[in-house]
């Protein structure tokens, strides 16, 4: 081995996690199959275990990035608004 890590993904990290908690092949033939040491294995299950709870946290569930994306686009119309609005009182003022 060239002594370089390998960086998983969390994904593939979840992967293997879901399948040793699942239990139907032993952890040693999960590390054998996905190449990597068995105590790792054993660490993203522990992982796992321990960060599942968290899932169901909050009463509604986590937000979705379309919720974000949603907010911060009327965020930004409601600054243009305001913008706009100051502008015209500006302008209202100055004729009258």
């Amino acid at each position: 081995m060239s002594g370089k890590r390998k960086i998983f993904t969390p994904e593939f990290k979840a992967k293997v996690a879901l399948e040793a908690i699942r239990g139907f092949k032993p952890i040693s033939e999960l590390a054998k199959e996905f190449q990597i040491h068995p105590h790792v294995i054993s660490n993203w299950k522990k992982q796992l275990l321990e960060n599942l709870p968290s899932v169901f946290d909050s009463k509604r569930g986590p937000k979705s990035i379309e919720n974000n994306d949603l907010t911060d686009s009327l965020y930004q119309q409601i600054g243009k608004l305001q913008v706009e609005v100051e502008y015209l009182k500006k302008k209202f003022n100055s004729i009258s």
